[in-house]
Protein backbone atom coordinates (compact mmCIF):
# COMPACT_ATOMS: atom_id res chain seq x y z
CA UNK A 1 0.00 0.00 0.00
CA UNK A 2 1.19 3.47 -0.86
CA UNK A 3 0.39 6.35 1.44
CA UNK A 4 -1.26 9.52 0.20
CA UNK A 5 -1.73 12.58 2.35
CA UNK A 6 -3.83 10.78 4.95
CA UNK A 7 -5.26 8.15 2.62
CA UNK A 8 -3.88 4.65 2.14
CA UNK A 9 -3.72 3.88 -1.58
CA UNK A 10 -3.19 0.50 -3.24
CA UNK A 11 -3.58 -0.96 -6.72
CA UNK A 12 -3.89 -4.45 -8.19
CA UNK A 13 -4.75 -6.10 -11.49
CA UNK A 14 -8.49 -6.76 -11.69
CA UNK A 15 -8.75 -8.47 -15.06
CA UNK A 16 -8.00 -8.34 -18.77
CA UNK A 17 -10.27 -7.46 -21.70
CA UNK A 18 -10.48 -9.67 -24.77
CA UNK A 19 -8.09 -7.38 -26.64
CA UNK A 20 -5.46 -7.80 -23.92
CA UNK A 21 -6.03 -4.45 -22.18
CA UNK A 22 -5.36 -4.70 -18.46
CA UNK A 23 -7.88 -3.38 -15.96
CA UNK A 24 -6.75 -2.34 -12.50
CA UNK A 25 -8.51 -1.82 -9.19
CA UNK A 26 -7.49 0.99 -6.86
CA UNK A 27 -8.25 0.80 -3.14
CA UNK A 28 -8.52 3.97 -1.06
CA UNK A 29 -8.86 3.80 2.72
CA UNK A 30 -9.19 6.53 5.31
CA UNK A 31 -10.99 7.13 8.63
CA UNK A 32 -13.13 4.00 8.41
CA UNK A 33 -14.05 4.34 4.72
CA UNK A 34 -12.73 1.92 2.11
CA UNK A 35 -13.50 2.59 -1.57
CA UNK A 36 -12.49 0.51 -4.58
CA UNK A 37 -12.36 2.10 -8.05
CA UNK A 38 -11.81 0.33 -11.38
CA UNK A 39 -10.01 1.74 -14.40
CA UNK A 40 -12.74 0.07 -16.46
CA UNK A 41 -15.54 2.63 -16.70
CA UNK A 42 -14.28 4.63 -13.72
CA UNK A 43 -16.48 2.29 -11.71
CA UNK A 44 -16.90 2.60 -7.94
CA UNK A 45 -16.92 -1.14 -7.31
CA UNK A 46 -17.45 -0.86 -3.57
CA UNK A 47 -17.71 1.59 -0.70
CA UNK A 48 -17.46 0.18 2.80
CA UNK A 49 -18.34 2.26 5.85
CA UNK A 50 -19.19 1.44 9.49
CA UNK A 51 -22.65 1.37 11.04
CA UNK A 52 -23.50 2.91 14.41
CA UNK A 53 -21.87 -0.10 16.13
CA UNK A 54 -18.66 0.28 14.14
CA UNK A 55 -19.33 -2.71 11.89
CA UNK A 56 -18.15 -1.97 8.35
CA UNK A 57 -20.13 -3.18 5.35
CA UNK A 58 -20.42 -2.41 1.66
CA UNK A 59 -23.16 0.08 0.77
CA UNK A 60 -22.53 0.47 -2.99
CA UNK A 61 -23.90 -2.14 -5.39
CA UNK A 62 -20.99 -3.74 -7.22
CA UNK A 63 -20.02 -6.85 -9.16
CA UNK A 64 -17.29 -9.37 -8.32
CA UNK A 65 -15.31 -9.51 -11.56
CA UNK A 66 -14.65 -7.82 -14.88
CA UNK A 67 -16.72 -10.29 -16.88
CA UNK A 68 -19.81 -9.44 -14.84
CA UNK A 69 -19.44 -5.73 -15.62
CA UNK A 70 -19.26 -6.57 -19.32
CA UNK A 71 -22.43 -8.69 -19.12
CA UNK A 72 -24.58 -6.49 -16.85
CA UNK A 73 -24.04 -3.19 -18.64
CA UNK A 74 -27.52 -1.65 -18.55
CA UNK A 75 -27.63 -0.87 -14.82
CA UNK A 76 -24.34 1.13 -15.11
CA UNK A 77 -23.25 -0.16 -11.69
CA UNK A 78 -21.01 2.50 -10.13
CA UNK A 79 -19.91 3.83 -13.52
CA UNK A 80 -18.59 7.19 -14.65
CA UNK A 81 -21.17 8.13 -17.26
CA UNK A 82 -20.55 10.34 -20.31
CA UNK A 83 -20.05 11.93 -22.77
CA UNK A 84 -23.60 12.94 -21.87
CA UNK A 85 -25.23 11.50 -18.76
CA UNK A 86 -28.97 10.89 -19.00
CA UNK A 87 -30.97 11.23 -22.23
CA UNK A 88 -30.70 13.25 -25.42
CA UNK A 89 -33.99 13.20 -27.32
CA UNK A 90 -33.93 11.96 -30.89
CA UNK A 91 -30.23 11.18 -30.43
CA UNK A 92 -29.43 14.55 -31.97
CA UNK A 93 -28.91 18.21 -31.13
CA UNK A 94 -28.07 21.45 -32.88
CA UNK A 95 -25.04 23.51 -31.90
CA UNK A 96 -23.94 26.69 -33.68
CA UNK A 97 -26.24 25.94 -36.60
CA UNK A 98 -25.02 22.40 -37.16
CA UNK A 99 -27.04 19.27 -36.33
CA UNK A 100 -25.12 16.43 -34.71
CA UNK A 101 -26.53 12.91 -34.98
CA UNK A 102 -25.63 10.57 -32.12
CA UNK A 103 -25.74 6.82 -31.72
CA UNK A 104 -29.07 5.53 -30.48
CA UNK A 105 -29.18 3.05 -27.63
CA UNK A 106 -32.63 3.61 -26.07
CA UNK A 107 -35.23 3.55 -28.78
CA UNK A 108 -34.83 6.69 -30.86
CA UNK A 109 -32.84 8.42 -28.10
CA UNK A 110 -29.37 8.29 -26.66
CA UNK A 111 -28.83 7.34 -23.03
CA UNK A 112 -25.64 7.82 -20.97
CA UNK A 113 -23.31 8.53 -23.87
CA UNK A 114 -24.36 5.87 -26.34
CA UNK A 115 -23.36 2.33 -27.22
CA UNK A 116 -19.79 2.69 -25.96
CA UNK A 117 -19.82 5.50 -23.47
CA UNK A 118 -17.23 6.32 -20.86
CA UNK A 119 -18.58 3.48 -18.68
CA UNK A 120 -17.12 0.97 -21.18
CA UNK A 121 -13.72 2.58 -21.65
CA UNK A 122 -10.49 1.76 -19.85
CA UNK A 123 -9.12 4.91 -18.26
CA UNK A 124 -5.49 5.71 -17.54
CA UNK A 125 -4.71 6.03 -13.84
CA UNK A 126 -2.13 7.62 -11.59
CA UNK A 127 -1.83 8.11 -7.86
CA UNK A 128 -2.50 11.60 -6.54
CA UNK A 129 -2.60 12.85 -2.94
CA UNK A 130 -5.44 11.05 -1.14
CA UNK A 131 -6.54 9.01 -4.14
CA UNK A 132 -6.37 8.20 -7.83
CA UNK A 133 -6.83 10.32 -10.92
CA UNK A 134 -8.30 8.72 -14.04
CA UNK A 135 -7.79 10.27 -17.48
CA UNK A 136 -9.25 9.67 -20.91
CA UNK A 137 -9.28 11.19 -24.39
CA UNK A 138 -12.63 11.10 -26.20
CA UNK A 139 -12.07 11.45 -29.94
CA UNK A 140 -13.90 13.86 -32.21
CA UNK A 141 -16.98 12.08 -33.53
CA UNK A 142 -17.10 9.44 -30.80
CA UNK A 143 -20.72 8.26 -30.49
CA UNK A 144 -21.53 11.24 -32.72
CA UNK A 145 -20.28 13.98 -30.40
CA UNK A 146 -18.15 16.77 -31.85
CA UNK A 147 -14.75 17.78 -30.53
CA UNK A 148 -11.77 16.00 -29.07
CA UNK A 149 -12.26 16.08 -25.30
CA UNK A 150 -9.55 15.47 -22.70
CA UNK A 151 -10.91 14.48 -19.30
CA UNK A 152 -9.75 13.69 -15.78
CA UNK A 153 -11.71 12.36 -12.83
CA UNK A 154 -10.01 12.39 -9.43
CA UNK A 155 -11.38 10.04 -6.75
CA UNK A 156 -10.06 11.03 -3.33
CA UNK A 157 -10.94 10.53 0.32
CA UNK A 158 -11.23 13.65 2.44
CA UNK A 159 -10.56 13.81 6.15
CA UNK A 160 -13.40 11.91 7.79
CA UNK A 161 -13.59 9.43 4.92
CA UNK A 162 -15.82 11.35 2.48
CA UNK A 163 -15.48 10.33 -1.17
CA UNK A 164 -14.80 13.28 -3.47
CA UNK A 165 -15.07 12.97 -7.25
CA UNK A 166 -13.72 15.95 -9.17
CA UNK A 167 -14.11 16.10 -12.95
CA UNK A 168 -12.16 18.35 -15.33
CA UNK A 169 -12.35 18.54 -19.13
CA UNK A 170 -11.32 20.65 -22.12
CA UNK A 171 -12.24 20.47 -25.80
CA UNK A 172 -10.78 21.56 -29.13
CA UNK A 173 -14.20 22.25 -30.70
CA UNK A 174 -17.64 23.26 -29.39
CA UNK A 175 -19.42 20.28 -27.83
CA UNK A 176 -21.76 19.30 -25.01
CA UNK A 177 -20.68 17.50 -21.86
CA UNK A 178 -22.53 16.12 -18.85
CA UNK A 179 -20.85 13.70 -16.43
CA UNK A 180 -22.09 11.77 -13.43
CA UNK A 181 -21.35 8.81 -11.21
CA UNK A 182 -23.97 6.05 -11.32
CA UNK A 183 -23.45 4.31 -7.98
CA UNK A 184 -26.47 2.63 -6.42
CA UNK A 185 -26.57 3.09 -2.64
CA UNK A 186 -28.14 0.79 -0.05
CA UNK A 187 -27.17 1.94 3.42
CA UNK A 188 -28.42 -1.28 5.04
CA UNK A 189 -25.81 -3.15 3.00
CA UNK A 190 -25.35 -3.94 -0.67
CA UNK A 191 -26.59 -7.50 -0.13
CA UNK A 192 -29.54 -6.62 2.13
CA UNK A 193 -32.29 -6.60 -0.49
CA UNK A 194 -34.49 -3.62 -1.27
CA UNK A 195 -33.43 -0.08 -0.32
CA UNK A 196 -37.06 1.07 -0.21
CA UNK A 197 -38.03 2.67 3.09
CA UNK A 198 -34.69 4.36 3.69
CA UNK A 199 -35.35 8.03 4.32
CA UNK A 200 -34.33 10.56 1.70
CA UNK A 201 -34.15 14.34 1.70
CA UNK A 202 -33.46 16.36 -1.47
CA UNK A 203 -32.94 20.13 -1.41
CA UNK A 204 -35.10 20.80 -4.46
CA UNK A 205 -38.25 22.84 -4.88
CA UNK A 206 -38.98 21.62 -8.41
CA UNK A 207 -38.56 18.70 -10.78
CA UNK A 208 -38.47 18.52 -14.57
CA UNK A 209 -41.42 16.26 -15.49
CA UNK A 210 -41.00 13.70 -18.26
CA UNK A 211 -43.01 12.21 -21.09
CA UNK A 212 -43.54 8.55 -22.01
CA UNK A 213 -39.92 8.33 -23.26
CA UNK A 214 -38.57 9.68 -19.97
CA UNK A 215 -37.58 12.90 -21.74
CA UNK A 216 -38.23 16.21 -20.00
CA UNK A 217 -41.23 18.20 -21.21
CA UNK A 218 -39.43 21.48 -20.54
CA UNK A 219 -41.63 22.36 -17.58
CA UNK A 220 -40.52 23.07 -14.02
CA UNK A 221 -43.00 21.41 -11.66
CA UNK A 222 -43.07 22.67 -8.05
CA UNK A 223 -42.74 19.69 -5.72
CA UNK A 224 -45.10 21.03 -3.06
CA UNK A 225 -48.06 18.72 -2.61
CA UNK A 226 -46.60 16.03 -4.87
CA UNK A 227 -44.74 12.75 -4.39
CA UNK A 228 -41.60 14.62 -5.44
CA UNK A 229 -41.47 16.70 -2.28
CA UNK A 230 -38.36 15.44 -0.48
CA UNK A 231 -37.58 18.77 1.17
CA UNK A 232 -38.27 16.97 4.43
CA UNK A 233 -37.10 13.35 4.78
CA UNK A 234 -39.53 10.74 3.51
CA UNK A 235 -39.21 7.00 2.83
CA UNK A 236 -37.97 6.05 -0.62
CA UNK A 237 -40.71 4.41 -2.68
CA UNK A 238 -40.87 2.95 -6.17
CA UNK A 239 -41.37 4.89 -9.36
CA UNK A 240 -38.61 7.49 -9.57
CA UNK A 241 -36.38 8.25 -12.56
CA UNK A 242 -36.59 12.04 -12.41
CA UNK A 243 -34.36 15.09 -12.37
CA UNK A 244 -34.67 17.35 -9.33
CA UNK A 245 -33.83 21.04 -9.68
CA UNK A 246 -31.50 21.68 -6.76
CA UNK A 247 -31.94 24.90 -4.81
CA UNK A 248 -28.21 25.33 -4.14
CA UNK A 249 -28.23 24.61 -0.42
CA UNK A 250 -25.88 22.04 1.09
CA UNK A 251 -26.12 19.13 1.31
CA UNK A 252 -28.07 18.58 -1.88
CA UNK A 253 -29.35 15.24 -0.60
CA UNK A 254 -29.25 13.03 2.47
CA UNK A 255 -30.12 9.33 2.72
CA UNK A 256 -30.61 7.63 6.12
CA UNK A 257 -31.05 4.00 7.14
CA UNK A 258 -32.59 3.69 10.59
CA UNK A 259 -31.54 0.07 11.10
CA UNK A 260 -27.81 0.62 10.65
CA UNK A 261 -27.72 4.30 11.53
CA UNK A 262 -25.74 5.04 8.37
CA UNK A 263 -26.14 8.45 6.75
CA UNK A 264 -25.06 9.44 3.24
CA UNK A 265 -24.85 13.13 2.37
CA UNK A 266 -24.36 14.43 -1.17
CA UNK A 267 -22.91 17.85 -1.92
CA UNK A 268 -22.35 19.01 -5.48
CA UNK A 269 -21.59 21.87 -7.82
CA UNK A 270 -24.18 20.51 -10.27
CA UNK A 271 -27.65 22.06 -10.74
CA UNK A 272 -29.57 18.78 -10.86
CA UNK A 273 -29.90 15.40 -9.20
CA UNK A 274 -31.46 12.38 -10.91
CA UNK A 275 -33.23 10.11 -8.43
CA UNK A 276 -33.46 6.58 -9.82
CA UNK A 277 -35.01 3.76 -7.79
CA UNK A 278 -34.13 0.95 -10.23
CA UNK A 279 -37.62 -0.54 -10.20
CA UNK A 280 -36.82 -2.90 -13.06
CA UNK A 281 -33.48 -4.29 -11.96
CA UNK A 282 -33.96 -7.90 -12.94
CA UNK A 283 -32.38 -9.89 -10.13
CA UNK A 284 -29.07 -10.61 -11.87
CA UNK A 285 -27.43 -10.23 -9.40
CA UNK A 286 -29.65 -7.63 -7.65
CA UNK A 287 -33.43 -7.38 -7.49
CA UNK A 288 -35.75 -4.42 -8.05
CA UNK A 289 -34.97 -1.33 -5.96
CA UNK A 290 -31.85 -2.94 -4.49
CA UNK A 291 -30.19 0.48 -4.48
CA UNK A 292 -30.94 4.16 -4.92
CA UNK A 293 -28.98 6.17 -7.51
CA UNK A 294 -28.44 9.85 -6.70
CA UNK A 295 -26.88 11.12 -9.92
CA UNK A 296 -25.58 14.68 -9.69
CA UNK A 297 -25.60 16.22 -13.16
CA UNK A 298 -27.02 18.81 -15.53
CA UNK A 299 -30.56 18.28 -16.72
CA UNK A 300 -31.51 15.61 -19.27
CA UNK A 301 -31.84 16.69 -22.91
CA UNK A 302 -30.35 20.11 -22.14
CA UNK A 303 -28.79 20.39 -25.64
CA UNK A 304 -32.38 20.51 -26.98
CA UNK A 305 -33.79 22.64 -24.17
CA UNK A 306 -32.55 26.25 -24.22
CA UNK A 307 -34.57 26.93 -21.06
CA UNK A 308 -32.30 24.53 -19.12
CA UNK A 309 -28.79 25.37 -17.85
CA UNK A 310 -26.33 25.05 -20.73
CA UNK A 311 -24.07 22.03 -21.12
CA UNK A 312 -22.05 23.56 -23.97
CA UNK A 313 -18.25 23.43 -23.62
CA UNK A 314 -16.11 25.54 -25.94
CA UNK A 315 -12.39 25.73 -26.68
CA UNK A 316 -10.58 27.82 -24.09
CA UNK A 317 -13.09 26.89 -21.37
CA UNK A 318 -12.69 24.24 -18.67
CA UNK A 319 -15.45 21.96 -17.53
CA UNK A 320 -15.22 21.54 -13.75
CA UNK A 321 -17.60 19.59 -11.53
CA UNK A 322 -17.25 18.17 -8.02
CA UNK A 323 -19.49 15.90 -5.95
CA UNK A 324 -18.73 14.73 -2.41
CA UNK A 325 -20.33 11.71 -0.76
CA UNK A 326 -20.09 12.01 3.01
CA UNK A 327 -20.58 9.09 5.39
CA UNK A 328 -21.63 9.26 9.04
CA UNK A 329 -23.91 7.54 11.56
CA UNK A 330 -26.86 8.65 13.63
Amino acid sequence: METGSGTMIGTERFGTLADGTAVHRWTLERDGTRVRVLTYGGIVQSAEVPDRDGVRAGIALGLPDLASYQVYTAPYFGALVGRYANRIGGASFELDGRTHHLTRNEGRNQLHGGVRGFDKRVWNARAVPDGVELSLVSADGEEGFPGRVELTAAYTLDEGGALRIAYRAVTDAPTVLNLTNHTYWNLAGADSGSALGQRLRIAAGAVTPVDEESLPTGEFLPVEGTRFDFREPRPVAKGYDHNFVLDGTSPAAELYDEGSGRVLTVTTTEPGLQLYTADHMDGRPFGPCAGVALETQHFPDSPNRPEFPSTVLRPGEEFASTTVYGFSVR
